[in-house]
């Protein structure tokens, strides 16, 4: 957490508001933070209620025209807040901008980089584009405080997905726009709820709610095709949980839905996948 709010008050853009929800902590965080930080820092403490519980707190005790997250394992680059405030004052239409991301393991070393103009292939209206993935890394955003009042915060009622359910619904209402450079740094492969196995279950409830509220507004065939690959590719997490029912259950409503070629392919290949993982829970040692 220290070095994440180091990266914030390195900013080239001064942040004006720093804002630091402890979700339920015990152990002296905020004597630390406010020795290093002082009045830098607007520490706030809660009862353990969730990062979406607790990024809500922090957006609705704000002050500011504009709300950036950042979790504790993540970093901001420098230039973050300068480019991308910059951009959304260029463009008063626009509610939100996402950046590239560094991603990097728990060791800080770098993976690879998460473009985002692979998804959202233009800026605007771009629902028909992230419906297929809607991953979000939320300290990559930049959003105006309207864009909060008009859709809500995240939905505390999700323990998974709550970031994909999120920038559906503002994809749904607000034009969202992308910088083609990363400004974030972001940890990936460290153990956390998105490695439970509920997280399949909250990924696909919510790609579901986003397609029956886009109907009408998305062409079908998009839509249909949004499903398809959403639950072929929960299908392969559940069998690798061991989930086999629910993955060919899955399966199954991803084949009915399919309409492209990739799709079918990675179905026709979740077959001999699910036998080589049976054999091998079968083998002894």
């Amino acid at each position: 957490m220290i070095r994440a709010i180091q990266t914030v008050l390195a900013q080239t853009r001064a942040v004006e508001e720093i804002i630091v929800i402890d979700d339920g902590s015990r152990d002296g965080t905020g004597e630390t933070l406010q020795s290093l930080f002082g009045d830098r820092i607007r520490y706030v403490w809660q009862a353990n209620a969730g990062v979406s519980a607790a990024r809500n707190h922090g957006m609705r005790i704000a002050q500011g025209r504009y709300f950036a997250l950042l979790d504790s394992d993540d970093e901001w680059l420098p230039d973050k807040t300068r480019v991308q405030i910059e951009w959304l004052e260029a463009r008063p239409d626009y509610g939100m901008v996402v950046c590239d991301v560094q991603r990097v393991d728990r060791d800080g070393a770098p993976i690879d980089v998460f473009h985002r103009r692979e998804v959202i292939r233009e800026d605007g209206q771009v629902l028909r584009y992230i419906i297929h993935n809607p991953a979000l890394a939320p300290a990559s955003a930049i959003l105006r405080r309207e864009v909060f009042e008009d859709v809500g915060g995240f939905d505390e009622s999700l323990r998974t997905a709550e970031d994909i359910d999120f920038h559906l619904r503002i994809a749904q209402r607000w034009p969202i726009g992308v910088v083609e450079q990363p400004l974030v740094r972001a940890m990936r492969g460290h153990d956390g709820l998105s490695a439970e196995s509920s997280t399949y279950d909250d990924y696909v409830r919510v790609v579901e709610a986003a397609v029956a509220r886009a109907r009408g507004q998305v062409e079908a065939r998009e839509l249909d095709q949004a499903l398809a690959s959403t639950y072929a590719r929960n299908a392969r997490g559940m069998i690798i949980r061991g989930r086999w029912g629910d993955g060919w259950n899955l399966a199954r409503k991803a084949w009915g839905l399919a309409q492209e070629g990739d799709t079918r392919r990675e179905l026709l290949r979740l077959a001999p996948f699910a036998a080589r993982r049976a054999i091998r829970q079968l083998l002894p040692g």
